[in-house]
This record gives C-alpha cells, sequence and structure tokens, in this order.
C-alpha cells in the first residue's frame, strides 16, 4: 500500500487542494519582492519583474522539494517553499551599501551574488548541518528572529504613513490601521482556511477600497495596462552577480537561520502525515533549499526555505498528499509568466502594504520570544546574550547613521540592525558557551554527588553517560546511547535535546520496547500511598494524592481497554495539578486514535516523563536551582 504521501487525488480535488494552498501562501510570498522594491526604490517595472520572478521561481522550488531529484535532494513531503523574510533586512541593507543608499537597479548584482553564495553554502552545508546546529540553540535563533521582527517594523512604519511636509496623511494612516484592523478581525472571527489567509484578505481589502475610491497611483496603473501577457524572467537579467564579502556572509547567516527553521517544518510536518523523519530527510530537505536558492540568485528573486503556514494548512485540511504541493507549484509556475499578475500585486498601496507587513514583522518577533523561551533565562549568560543582541539592533535601526563611523567594508555589517543583531548574538553564545572552561551550572551528579558541568559530560565515556543519565528511563538505555553519539553539548537543553530526538526518531523495535517498560496508569494511581517524590524517581509521574474508589475504577477501565486496543500500557506523564478527571478525559480520547496517531502520542508521553526526570537531575545537580523550585512548588 502507498503512504497518504504518495497517494495521488483526483484531478478535480487535486485542483481545488492545490489553488487552496496558492492562496494561503500568495501573500507571504509576494511581500518579499514588494518590501525589498520599496526600501530599495524601484520602479513599477522592476517591481513586477521581481514578484513574477519570485513566483516562477518559488514553483520550481517547490516541485524540487515535494516531488525531489533523486533521494539526495528533497524531502518528498507536502511542502511549499517560498522566499523567507528572514532575508528582507540583509537583502534591503546590501543593495543600499552597494549604492551609497540611493538604492535603485545598481543594488541588484551583488544581491544575486550574495545569495548564490548562500544556496551553494546551504546545498553542501546539508549533511554536516548536525555539527553546526550546536552554535545555533534556541538563545541564538531566538534572539535573531526576534531582532529581526523588531528591527523590520522600521519597513513597515515607512510603508504605512505617507508624509508630507512631516505631518502624517490621514489618508494613509486610514489604509494602514484598516488593514491592520481587517486582519485582526479575520483572526478573531474566522477558523480553518479563512483563519490562515487573513493577510491575504486584508490585502485583497485595503487594495479594493483604495481602487473603489481612485486612491490607486497613476503609475502602477499605467505598468498594469502595459505588462504584457506572457514573460519568463531569464537568468541574470539585472546584471552579472556581484560577490561582495560583507554581504555574503550576512546572506550565510540568514541561510544557517532558515536551516534551523526549514528542520522544524519538516519533523512538524512528518508528524502531521505520520511519517518520522530521520537525518537524511533533513538533508534532502536542506540540499533543496540551498539548490532553491541558488536558482534564485540566478533567476531573479530570493532565498527559500518551507512556508510554516502551508504546514498549518496541511494540519488543517488533513490532507497528506505531497501530489497537492506539487500542483500548487505548478500554479505558481503559470502565475509566474503571467506579467498582468504581477501588476495587479504591484498595484497595492503602500499604506495597505504597511499594514499588512506590521502585522506579519510583529508576528516574526513573537516567534523569536517564543523561542528563546525554550533557553534557560535563569542562566544570566543567555540573558546577556538576547539583551546586547536586542540592544545593538535597536540602536543601529535607531540611528543608522553610526555605520558612517566605521570603514566602508564594514559599514554593512553595522547599516543592519538585523546583521548586527545576528553577529552579536552569535559570537556572545560562542564567547559565553564555546570559548575556554566553562563555569555555568552542574547538568548532574556523579555516585559521590559531585556536581557535574557540560564539559564534563561531554568528556564522558558511552558508559558513563548511561550511569549518569540512567534515571531519565527505567531499563532501556538506547536513548541515551543514541544520545550521546550527539556530543560535543552546548548545554545542558542539548542533552535534553538530543535524548528527545534519540526517542521520537528510534526504530519501531526499540520504541516498543521502551513503551512496554513504562506502568499504566491504573498502577500509577495506585502507587500513590508510596509518596510523591518515589514515585516521582522511580516512575516518572507525580502521584495524585487523592481519587475516589469510583474514579480508579474508571482508570482501571480505560487501561484495561487501552492493552487490548493498542497492545500496550496506557501510558501518560502526570503534572502536580492533575486529576483523575483529567486523566479519565484524556484516555476517552485517546481511546479513539487510530493505532499511528497514538503512537505518536504514547511516545510525547514517555518524552514528558523523560523531561520530568531530567528536570530532577539538573535540580538535584544545582541546589539553589532546587531550593528555588520547591519554593514556588509550596506556593502553587
Amino acid at each position: 500500500m502507498k503512504h497518504p504521501v504518495d497517494e495521488v487525488p483526483k484531478a478535480p480535488q487535486l485542483v481545488v487542494l492545490s489553488l487552496q494552498h496558492v492562496l494561503a501562501f500568495y501573500a507571504g510570498a509576494v511581500i518579499v519582492p514588494l518590501l525589498i522594491a520599496s526600501s530599495l526604490k524601484l520602479d513599477a517595472q522592476t517591481t513586477i519583474h521581481l514578484i513574477n520572478a519570485d513566483l516562477f521561481t518559488c514553483g520550481i522550488a517547490t516541485l524540487i522539494q515535494s516531488m525531489g531529484i533523486t533521494k539526495y535532494v528533497g524531502v518528498r513531503l507536502p511542502i511549499i517553499q517560498g522566499v523567507t523574510t528572514t532575508a528582507v533586512a540583509p537583502i534591503i541593507a546590501i543593495g543600499l551599501a552597494v549604492t551609497n543608499g540611493e538604492g535603485g537597479n545598481a543594488g541588484l548584482p551583488a544581491i544575486y551574488g550574495s545569495i548564490i553564495v548562500a544556496g551553494l553554502f546551504t546545498f553542501f552545508a546539508a549533511p554536516y548541518f548536525a555539527k553546526l546546529l550546536r552554535f545555533f540553540p534556541p538563545v541564538v535563533t531566538g534572539s535573531v528572529l526576534f531582532v529581526m521582527g523588531t528591527t523590520l517594523l522600521a519597513v513597515s512604519a515607512d510603508d504605512f504613513v505617507n508624509y508630507a511636509e512631516g505631518v502624517p496623511d490621514m489618508q494613509s494612516l486610514a489604509y494602514g490601521f484598516g488593514t491592520l484592523l481587517t486582519i485582526i478581525l479575520v483572526q478573531r472571527f474566522f477558523r480553518g482556511f479563512l483563519g490562515t489567509i487573513a493577510v491575504l484578505v486584508g490585502l485583497v481589502g485595503g487594495t479594493s477600497v483604495a481602487a473603489i475610491l481612485g486612491h490607486l497611483g497613476d503609475d502602477s496603473i499605467s505598468a498594469f495596462q502595459e505588462a504584457g501577457g506572457v514573460s519568463v524572467t531569464t537568468p541574470f537579467y539585472f546584471g552579472a552577480p556581484v560577490f561582495t564579502l560583507t554581504g555574503c556572509v550576512s546572506m550565510i547567516i540568514v541561510m544557517i537561520i532558515t536551516m534551523v527553521e526549514t528542520t522544524g517544518d519538516v519533523f512538524a510536518t512528518g508528524e502531521i502525515v505520520n511519517k518520522r523523519i530521520n537525518k537524511n530527510h533533513i538533508s534532502a530537505a536542506l540540499r533543496a533549499d540551498g539548490l532553491s536558492t541558488l536558482l534564485g540568485g540566478i533567476m531573479n528573486s530570493f532565498p527559500y526555505t518551507c512556508f510554516a503556514q502551508n504546514v498549518g494548512l496541511v494540519r488543517i485540511t488533513r490532507v497528506k498528499s505531497r501530489w497537492v504541493a506539487v500542483g500548487a507549484g505548478i500554479l505558481m509556475i503559470i502565475l509566474g509568466v503571467l506579467p498582468k499578475a504581477g501588476a495587479i500585486v504591484n498595484m497595492i498601496p503602500s499604506p495597505v502594504l504597511g499594514g499588512a507587513s506590521l502585522a506579519m514583522f510583529a508576528n516574526v518577533a513573537w516567534v523569536g520570544m517564543q523561542t528563546i523561551a525554550k533557553a534557560d533565562m535563569r542562566d544570566n549568560r543567555n540573558a546577556v546574550i538576547v539583551t546586547t543582541a536586542l540592544g545593538l539592533a535597536m540602536l543601529v535601526t535607531v540611528r543608522p547613521e553610526i555605520a558612517l563611523v566605521f570603514p566602508e567594508w564594514a559599514q554593512i555589517f553595522f547599516s543592519s540592525g538585523m546583521t548586527i543583531g545576528a553577529i552579536a548574538a552569535i559570537l556572545l553564545n560562542l564567547l559565553f558557551f564555546h570559548v575556554g572552561r566553562q563555569k555555568g551550572q552542574d547538568v548532574v551528579r556523579d555516585k559521590s554527588g559531585r556536581g557535574l558541568g557540560i564539559e564534563e559530560v561531554n568528556a564522558m565515556s558511552q558508559e558513563q553517560f548511561l550511569e549518569a543519565f540512567r534515571s531519565v528511563f527505567n531499563t532501556q538505555t538506547w536513548p541515551l546511547e543514541e544520545a550521546w553519539q550527539h556530543r560535543p553539548f552546548a548545554s545542558a537543553h542539548d542533552v535534553r535535546d538530543a535524548v528527545q530526538e534519540a526517542v521520537l526518531t528510534g526504530s519501531s523495535e526499540n520504541q516498543d520496547a521502551l513503551l512496554r517498560d513504562y506502568p499504566d496508569m491504573a498502577q500509577l494511581l495506585g502507587a500513590g500511598d508510596e509518596g510523591e517524590q518515589v514515585v516521582t524517581k522511580d516512575i516518572g509521574s507525580i502521584a495524585l494524592e487523592s481519587a475516589s474508589p469510583e474514579e480508579l475504577d474508571e482508570v482501571t477501565r480505560i487501561s484495561q481497554e487501552y492493552a487490548e486496543r493498542f497492545e500496550r500500557p496506557f501510558i501518560g506523564y502526570l503534572g502536580p495539578l492533575d486529576t483523575a478527571q483529567q486523566i479519565i478525559a484524556s484516555g476517552m480520547r485517546r481511546l479513539a486514535n487510530s493505532p499511528t496517531q497514538e503512537r505518536v502520542v504514547t511516545l510525547a508521553e514517555v518524552v514528558e516523563i523523560a523531561n520530568d526526570r531530567f528536570d530532577i537531575a539538573l535540580a538535584e545537580a544545582n541546589p539553589l536551582r532546587a531550593a528555588w523550585e520547591a519554593k514556588f512548588a509550596r506556593k502553587s
């Protein structure tokens, strides 16, 4: 039988589903060339060409990722490729730097030279990315995304209002706030597919009102009228690429961040379509990103990555076929050879674009904050990384003339808040976590009770590692053996991540053995008399202090039905505030799952139990942290 990913829907259904993906993708795709064209002061014809080149190359990039080129390029999942907003600020900085702030077409060859180098870097670095990943923990990637979103708000502000003699124009403000309000209301009152195209609804709504009231620019109307019927972008349309060291370095940093995002999107998509993702899948996806970005530099487009909103659409529709993504890629190629389509997008008024981009860039900053939250912010080193990166980024954004103090070759690093923020986060992470002897918090205790730091953990043999972290699992040690292979670790969080990845990507045989190694919920509830701490350490969950006989009987019944249906124990992580009613409700929901879905859910529960035990080991290695956690636990 074919995996659902490889099944081909019937033609009518395929067309509709593919069109839906294009609609969800469209606003996020075309807004990048629009923002770049606006900031570099490009004329209408050049803007239309960039939009069409973007759509055309997006289609090809999607085909590369979803269809695959041999088994080494393309992950062959229902993934839509699009230009990454991560690259907007560096691209604008490169274009302005090589033209001394004047902008125009003269800066495009240097932009495309940097994109070509970054694409080649991504393609060849893909198999080795796992080793580079330790230099980009959540505190770094989150800081980069956070400063990117905040600094890009200045670009939105320029489009949001038109200044006439230093006074904001009320008409422009009305369009900007109106577009932003429309996006908010769509997200508030609509669910499912309509909720995913809130930005598109805002852009269409704002532009439609401007058209009805006669507020569209004469230049954009003339450009639409003059646009031809069919036109295909040609390689190096704006001239031979120009390679600058600072531009190439900036774009490589962008692609490294993008590689981290792509890795997450591929794992998320694999979970949605019930396909186990391994290192080969990640390498194939990253090679596709690199090849697509290289193609973007040649075909007058921009760097590429997986589009997260389309990953969400796969979850919403539950249509797992990658051929829907292939169909969407073909539709994008068709749109990319129709200049009228690009001309329509070019007609979007600047304030409308500003309102939409404000929502998008603020969301980028929010994603960065969520990523930063994965780091241990009780460690002051992480706090220094985030605050310094943000401070420098905002300093340069508010006072861009600071760049003029430095030599010309270095100005590009200081002319963009995103660039200086990213570089600061990367260098500070190296300084605090990779240079010299690390004096950070202990990770675990040895047999004698002595706290061991991350350097000592990295120096452990496999046997020593298993002994140190044996409490994380019951009797199965294969996840620890797999995690040990990922040394060296940058922090305790890296150890935790390696253990999680080992559990979720292990072989079916190993996973089955691991799941059989846990007691079911009925046993956990019956173990309450043993005491909270004993259960936490030896079983992996916090026992309930009180449960009525009726509730215990119901949990026992669910455990028996679960074992009959899935042939394994009813396993679950119990938090300190969980109740018997919550366990019963969870059990009823899980009994309705398919065997494949429930397997994923159960493995996730095992990961939560391992996280709990890992936190215990971490707290025991750091008595001060344990004392604070005990204090807060008593308050709750």
